[in-house]
């Protein structure tokens, strides 16, 4: 009970966002390489692994406020399910773990999981509770999967894919806050005291510039000379609609139906959203590989 109780509070719903690693493997046309997509394969594991002992971390740290909170209270730590003493010593070994097996790929993917660990320390104890700083730590997470995925498998990196990472990853930071504050409402600060320099018009004009800064950046890349110049084609630019209705349906989620709490939760739940996302995988592959 207390190792499911553990594999629990590495909240694996929330795997999903390692997924970003890929990312390099697939725009670098390297997809059918087998020796990389192991590769590839194990730094999504090893993230895995690291972002569920940070998991813990930050459950051990916000324990007493987790109990106050409708949904968070259900973790196992908050829940009194896990004993701390357990997530301690669970949170020492998979760290531990985690950097271990960083060796594996190689020195420059090591580094960039430590940051990734520091930084996320850093996040639990203190920048959390910076105000619009601690949106952007979120975002850098993602921005740092993608990077570690790169350095994973030794292949460029474009500035666009590192571009349109970061304002998406504060797409969906923002959309998370803006959760928080409307389904926690007066209690809000109770719970994260930095919600209390936050209010839903103010993150809506924050999301409004980020969704627009995604959109156009997202186009131009499609269109650059780098872009067409590395795949062949223009044709990438007919997956703008798919990223058009992913932002527009994800807006729609967050302002009609007070979701956007948990994002990778959101993105398996809702249908429409989902076969989005699988169309435009489907659509970018196709053009990236084939050159229709």
């Amino acid at each position: 009970m207390t190792l499911l109780e553990i594999v629990r509070s590495l909240r694996p719903q929330q795997w999903l966002k390692n997924l970003f690693i890929f990312a390099p493997l697939i725009f670098s046309q390297n997809l059918g390489n087998f020796i990389l997509f192991l590769k590839s394969s194990l730094a999504f594991a090893i993230f895995c692994l690291l972002s569920g002992a940070l998991y813990i971390l930050n459950d051990l740290k916000d324990i007493d406020e987790d109990k106050l909170h409708p949904i968070k209270s259900q973790r196992p730590l908050a829940s009194g399910r896990l004993k701390e003493n357990v997530a301690i010593l669970a949170f020492f070994l998979l760290s531990a773990l985690s950097i271990l097996l960083s060796l594996l790929l190689n020195w420059h993917f090591l580094l960039m999981a430590f940051l990734y660990f520091i930084l996320q320390v850093a996040y639990s104890f203190r920048l959390k509770h910076v105000v619009i700083l601690d949106v952007f730590i979120v975002a850098a997470g993602f921005l740092i999967r993608v990077i570690a995925g790169g350095l994973a498998i030794k292949v460029y990196i474009s500035p666009w894919l590192l571009v349109c990472t970061t304002l998406l990853a504060l797409f969906l930071s923002l959309g998370k806050r803006r959760h928080e504050i409307i389904l926690l409402d007066e209690e809000a600060t109770s719970h994260r005291p930095i919600l209390a320099e936050y209010s839903p018009y103010l993150l809506d004009q924050m999301i409004s510039v980020v969704t627009a800064s995604t959109v156009i950046a997202y186009c131009l890349y499609t269109i650059s000379g780098e872009t067409v110049t590395k795949f062949g084609t223009t044709h990438l630019i007919f997956t703008v609609p798919f990223v058009l209705y992913g932002i527009f349906r994800y807006l729609y989620l967050i302002h009609r139906k007070s979701q956007g709490g948990t994002p990778e939760i959101l993105i398996l739940k809702d249908k429409p959203l989902l076969a989005d996302i699988f169309l435009w995988i489907v659509c970018s592959t196709a053009i990236i590989y084939f050159r229709w």
